[in-house]
């Protein structure tokens, strides 16, 4: 029954976001949003109760033989997701192009709303929640998860500082905006290195399970992976996000700046995917292709689909000119990174573990809500901060 509602909500809910997408909208579809969203969140809400009145066992099909369920693949996924904050950031103040700037807002904001997903979702996740304060107070500095806790909590600050001046404009409040301004490339600067840390330190977290990990997965060069994944998504996610919301909101952008971001996409992509490459044939993977053969189709779908096709698509003049064109040939690269952290925390170790964990149609519940929770207060903020300080050539 739960994965039958789950199912009619995500339907309306991808059927309004497609036809919206496309400058559609369907008669009543604010109506019908609504109404998907508050039966999700309804029930959401009693999942919460269950989670923290009956446990992680009340609510979850994760067990001590299998703790990592999809929840980690996801957490993983929103820190990828948000890699275009650190990017434009750096694009920005660190390499002074300053024509991105336009951009910048509304990727620091996908950023912070990406890292209150990590965080929220840790707190979900943990078996005891309680207990999150302890890296702060009992540091473990040969801990990996140490750096890990430290540089999330410490980037989600930086984000915070870094969107401040946006809702201080709405209040017009001038002196705390020059305040920040005096300091606002020291903070970019260790918002960049944060992320930069945090991101790879994402693949180091693999690092100790070896015999665990499918061959095709692990390799000591998992933290460069993820780290150029993050690059190359974030400058996607940034493209996608910034042409659908310039659609929804009806704002305007130059489009030719997120072209520009398209064709550093495709080089990103290329990199990464070479390196991948040469490291599955050093390390003699390509052995393991067919032990078990869907985990074999799955790695060539990710490279394929996700990664040499969009970079293809994103090299060519003729698919970036056109906005409909560059968003579809970026979609794959988001799907693909998805793919990657569910694979790498999950599927990749059925081999080991065995085939003992399935999702619970809560645990889906609760990453859905918190997304929907994300972006609508993305959409509110668009709607009464001005996050889009745009000037464009032309519409979108």
């Amino acid at each position: 029954m739960g994965w039958f509602f789950l199912g009619i909500v995500g339907a309306i809910l991808a059927w309004l976001t497609v036809s919206y997408g496309l400058g559609r909208p369907p008669r009543h579809g604010i109506r019908w949003a609504g109404a998907a969203l508050g039966a999700l969140w309804a029930v959401t809400a009693v999942v919460f109760v269950i989670r923290f009145t009956h446990g992680m066992g009340g609510m979850t099909h994760m067990t001590d033989a299998n703790p990592w369920g999809v929840w980690v693949g996801l957490l993983q996924a929103g820190v990828a997701l948000s890699g275009g904050g650190f990017v434009m950031a750096a694009t920005v103040h660190i390499f002074h192009i300053k024509r991105f700037e336009s951009i910048l807002r509304p990727v620091v904001l996908l950023a912070f709303l990406g890292y209150n997903f990590v965080g929220m979702t840790l707190f979900i996740e943990v078996g005891r929640p309680y207990n999150l304060w302890h890296p702060w107070a009992m540091w473990q500095h040969r801990s990996i998860m140490f750096e890990v806790a430290w540089c999330v909590t410490l980037y989600l600050t930086v984000l915070s500082i870094e969107f401040a001046p946006v809702v201080l404009e709405r209040f017009e409040m001038n002196r705390a905006i020059k305040a920040l301004h005096r300091v606002a490339i020291p903070i970019v600067i260790v918002g960049v290195i944060l992320s930069t840390l945090h991101q790879s330190s994402m693949g180091s977290m693999f690092l100790i399970m070896p015999q665990k990990i499918h061959p095709l997965w692990f390799s000591t060069l998992l933290p460069v992976f993820f780290l150029l994944s993050s690059v190359a998504v974030g400058l996607c996610m940034t493209i996608v996000a910034s042409l659908y919301s310039a659609r929804l909101f009806n704002k305007t952008l130059n489009h030719w700046l997120l072209a520009d971001l398209g064709r550093a996409a495709s080089l990103v992509l290329f990199l990464y995917g070479a390196i991948k490459m040469v490291d599955v044939s050093a390390r003699g993977a390509w052995a393991s292709l067919l032990t078990p053969p869907w985990l074999g189709v799955l790695f060539l779908l990710e490279m394929g689909a996700g990664v040499f096709l969009p970079a293809v698509l994103l090299s060519r003049h003729s698919i970036r000119k056109r906005p409909f064109r560059l968003g579809m040939a970026c979609l794959p690269v988001l799907g693909g990174v998805v793919l990657n952290r569910l694979t790498v925390s999950w599927f990749s170790m059925v081999p080991y573990t065995g085939p003992n964990y399935v999702p619970h149609w809560m645990e889906i519940a609760v990453s859905a809500t918190m997304l929907t929770v994300l972006m609508t207060v993305f959409g509110l903020a668009v709607r009464f901060l001005p996050v889009y300080p745009i000037k464009a050539d032309g519409a979108s």
